[in-house]
């Protein structure tokens, strides 16, 4: 037996519809389903990606066990060495402010910026961490 792959990752948002402006919209991600006021789910790449209102999925009596975080998230959402400069074109041109740029020992980059929540969101090459393109 091995675990074979990050199935979905979750953060924490106030606020589903500018989160989904957001992911949708800017980051191109396409919606899976929603529940309004609980939680928006993504497709990404092969897996899903999960924006859950943190005030909802606390309460108890959920069918999945209660959740939640307090403070901004992170997340590395893998893209293209080539797509780089196209990831911050449209990020300018949607007034996404770029943190920081960076460029790890294993030759892998990494775009940091913020999403409407206040959460980290890296764009990252695979490279990042010597994983295959």
């Amino acid at each position: 037996m091995r675990i074979k792959r990050v199935l979905e990752a979750c953060l924490y948002v106030d606020d589903l519809a500018a989160a989904e402006s957001f992911y949708a919209g800017v980051l191109q991600l396409a919606v899976h389903s929603r529940v309004p006021g609980r939680h928006l789910f993504l497709r990404c790449g092969e897996g899903m990606f999960l924006l859950f209102n943190p005030e909802a999925t606390a309460q108890p009596g959920q069918d999945v066990p209660s959740h939640g975080a307090q403070g901004p998230g992170h997340v590395a959402l893998a893209i293209d060495e080539a797509e780089i400069a196209g990831w911050r074109a449209r990020l300018a041109e949607h007034g996404v402010e770029i943190e920081a740029e960076l460029t790890w020992p294993s030759g892998g980059r990494s775009i940091y910026f913020r999403d409407p929540a206040g959460n980290s969101i890296e764009l990252a090459t695979p490279q990042t961490w010597d994983l295959p393109a």
